[in-house]
């Protein structure tokens, strides 16, 4: 089966940039003394920036080639595996990030569940993904869905309730952006 990130992997930085957001430290609490996890974090773009601001940055994804480019990087530290069925023990986290990437998980309420999982009683989720409503999200889910990456948008109601529906209060902060963001503490 082809698997889109596995042939972006040596690419996909220069490809996908990250704008530098300040309110994104503040959204996830950092600082933290504490192991921050970034699920579905691929080559790491989004949480090398926070390896001087916790004591721990864990990349997991399902993409070896997307893994290999964030060992790169440098004091990130890489785990394969499926978001769905993350391999960490209950409670191993004090912040987890999921940044542009629930839209493509095969199992997206599976894989909230498994990141309050293994989120920290006092840790912080924080889920940026792209809102829908905007043009060119729609635009963004047609190429993806020519693409045959069998992506799922959702609205940020929609993941607000996935994370509801296992036990915590989330609230939506809207950026002014095309994307969004959905924070739970726990």
């Amino acid at each position: 089966m082809l698997d889109h990130f596995d042939l972006l992997a040596p690419i996909y930085d220069r490809l996908i940039k990250l704008p530098l957001d300040s309110e994104f430290n503040r959204i996830l609490k950092l600082p933290t003394d504490g192991r921050i996890l970034d699920a579905g974090g691929g080559t790491g773009r989004v949480s090398e920036r926070f390896k001087t601001l916790a004591r721990d940055v864990v990349v997991c994804d399902f993409s070896l080639p997307m893994l290999k480019q964030a060992l790169k990087k440098g004091k990130l530290l890489s785990v394969r595996g499926s978001v769905d069925k993350l391999p960490f023990p209950d409670g191993s986290f004090d912040r987890i990030l999921v940044v542009d990437a629930l839209h493509h998980f095969k199992k997206p309420l599976a894989a909230v569940g498994e990141l309050v999982r293994v989120l920290k009683p006092g840790g912080r989720l924080v889920i940026e993904d792209f809102d829908i409503s905007r043009f060119v999200v729609k635009l963004i889910a047609w190429a993806e869905t020519l693409a045959l990456m069998g992506s799922h948008f959702f609205t940020p109601d929609q993941i607000g309730k996935m994370i509801a529906d296992h036990g915590l209060t989330p609230a939506i902060v809207r950026n002014g952006k095309a994307s969004f963001w959905v924070v739970a503490d726990k």
